[in-house]
C-alpha cells in the first residue's frame, strides 16, 4: 500500500507522514508548483510537484494510484474517480468515502453548484477542528490496521 496525499490544502499531512513512517509505508505528496513549500520530510515521503493548472493534481494522482492504495483528498469528483480503481479514500475530517456515501456527497456538491450558478450563496465548510483532528486520525489508524 502507498498512501497518496492530495496536498494543496490538506490540514493533516503531518499526521499522515508520521502515521506512515510508524508502518514503514511509503507516502507521496502530490502538490502543484502554486504551493511550493521548503519543509522536507523522511525519505519514506516523496514531494511531487505537477504544473498549477486545474485539476493537475487529480490528474497526476489518478495517474499514479492503483488498486489497495489510500487516498487522502477533500475532492469528492478525485474520491469518486479513486474508489473506481479500488482505492481506499479517506476525507481529512475523518470519514471513507465508500460506494454508498460518494453519490450522495457528489449529488450535494452538484446542488451547490447549481445555487451558485444562478447567483445564490452556499454555506462553506465549518472551519477545521481538533475534533476533526482526532476522528482523522482514528480512522487513518483503523484504515491502516
Amino acid at each position: 500500500m502507498v498512501i497518496y496525499i492530495d496536498g494543496d490544502a490538506c490540514p493533516v499531512t503531518q499526521e499522515i507522514v508520521l502515521l506512515a513512517k510508524e508502518r514503514e509505508l511509503q507516502v507521496k505528496l502530490i502538490k502543484s508548483y502554486a504551493h511550493y513549500s521548503l519543509q522536507r520530510y523522511d525519505s519514506h515521503v516523496q514531494e511531487i510537484y505537477v504544473d498549477s493548472a486545474n485539476e493537475a493534481v487529480d490528474y497526476k494522482i489518478l495517474a499514479m494510484v492503483q488498486a489497495d492504495d489510500l487516498l487522502i483528498t477533500q475532492d469528492y469528483g478525485l474520491a469518486s474517480l479513486a474508489l473506481q480503481k479500488n482505492c481506499q479514500v479517506i476525507h481529512p475530517k475523518g470519514f471513507q468515502y465508500t460506494q454508498i456515501n460518494i453519490n450522495t456527497l457528489l449529488e450535494s456538491r452538484y446542488q451547490s453548484a447549481q445555487i451558485r450558478k444562478q447567483g445564490g450563496r452556499t454555506k462553506g465548510p465549518d472551519p477545521y477542528t481538533d475534533e476533526d483532528r482526532k476522528q482523522f486520525k482514528q480512522v487513518m489508524r483503523d484504515t491502516l490496521s
